[in-house]
């Protein structure tokens, strides 16, 4: 099992999700859980303060120590180089590091969720054996090539375009919002390849280098959320790739695309649940040390009481939720309204119950180094990232009236 690498003393549980997590999963996985919330503590949680006021990138040399503990390669088969684990091995590591930083969650996750998946999905043996080891020990990355300036949530019908040329193919376009393109050394674009195919047979993907003739990239500047994640702008001004670039099936892209997002939208609603964890912990000891009216914790307050127990509530509700989903999503069983609906109402309420507890915790929630601000700010982009709330909500939706769609029209 994946957790015998990760052998932890007993000791207290000083995280309110640790109650929770423990009756969900088996002793081995809580004790790689536990390992990885002690090197977040240790790695992430004492330096996260100064990588935001010194404007850094997770430092390459936590990376390394990421790569180390095996957290690159979590679900790879350990004949590629992976841990032999699973996609709630993914999970677990979202929920132990996004509690300090969801930039720096995102940084593994985002590496295996977008940027291996993909080769394990429709990889062929040769890229595979070129690839996978190298990706899965964390030496280097793969982005996804997905979003473009004016495709976001409509993401099966992208403007980059690919065609056929002597000996491969020519792509052209931009795509931005890539996340670990400044690690990565190739990029998973997916790209139009046939424009009057049915919906959703249109597009393919291809692995193309980030150091091929024609690719440029820049880092997206001026971004105030996930500050310590690379998110970059990739150009493809006429780029040609051989033929050993087609990843899986012409025009088998969006197949790819979707089956990658699904997983995706689990570790975005564990980042979410994350930061609801941790302002959970902040708020339950700050409303118990603060004095006011009488010098009495404002923690005696119903409206304070109000505020902490509806966060405990919705975490043990959404955790349990989310783990039962993984686990669907492990056997094959998951369907793409499901893992939708949970990454919707995890980001959801844990952005406006944030809220609520940086109001009942007043001016000091808004400074950098109580750590509420950076939650605050980081739980966007589980509203938008892999599928905006608004499109997937349309999605979710389909099932709930397929049954009256001639009625409606």
């Amino acid at each position: 099992m994946i957790g015998a690498i990760f052998q932890q003393p007993e000791g207290p549980m000083s995280r309110r999700i640790d109650t929770y997590l423990q009756d969900l999963i088996d002793e081995d996985r809580m004790d790689f859980y536990q390992a990885v919330c002690d090197f977040s503590d240790r790695e992430i949680g004492t330096q996260v303060l100064q990588w935001e006021r010194e404007h850094q990138l997770v430092p390459d040399d936590c990376i390394r120590k990421m790569a180390e503990l095996g957290l690159f390669g979590l679900p790879v088969p350990e004949e590629h180089g992976g841990q032999g684990g699973d996609h709630l091995d993914l999970i677990l590591m979202g929920l132990a590091l996004a509690y300090h930083c969801p930039s720096a969650a995102i940084t593994p996750g985002a590496a295996y969720s977008l940027g291996i998946k993909p080769l394990m999905l429709a990889g062929n043996e040769a890229q595979k054996a070129a690839h996978l080891e190298d990706l899965a020990e964390g030496r280097r990355m793969f982005v996804f090539g997905l979003s473009e300036p004016a495709r976001g949530s409509d993401a099966a019908n992208p403007e980059v375009t690919a065609s056929r040329v002597e000996g491969g193919f020519q792509i052209r376009g931009e795509k931005c919002w890539s996340t670990n393109a400044h690690w990565s050394s190739h990029v998973v674009v997916h790209a139009l390849t046939d424009p009057d195919a049915p919906n959703g047979k249109r597009s393919t993907c291809f692995l193309v280098p980030m150091d091929a003739e024609g690719v440029h990239y820049q880092e997206m500047r001026g971004k105030e959320v996930w500050k310590q994640s690379s998110t970059g702008s990739i150009v493809f001004d006429n780029v040609v790739v051989s033929e050993d670039c087609l990843l899986g099936e012409w025009n088998g892209g969006f197949k790819i695309m979707v089956t990658t997002l699904n997983g995706g939208r689990l570790f975005i609603a564990s980042l979410a649940l994350a930061s609801l964890a941790f302002a959970l912990d902040k708020c339950r000891a700050y409303v118990q040390e603060r004095m006011a009216f009488g010098n009495l914790p404002i923690g005696r307050f119903q409206r304070v009481q109000d505020v902490i127990l509806d966060m405990d509530i919705a975490l043990e509700r959404n955790l349990a939720w989310l783990i039962q989903l993984t686990q669907r999503y492990v056997a094959g069983k998951l369907s793409r309204e499901q893992a939708a609906k949970v990454k919707i109402d995890c980001s959801r309420v844990a952005s406006r119950l944030l809220l609520e507890a940086m109001e009942i915790c007043g001016g000091v929630a808004c400074l950098d180094e109580f750590g509420l601000i950076r939650h605050h700010l980081d739980l966007f982009v589980t509203r938008v990232g892999e599928g905006s709330n608004f499109a997937l909500k349309t999605l979710a939706c389909r099932p709930l009236l397929h049954d009256i769609r001639g009625v409606l029209q």
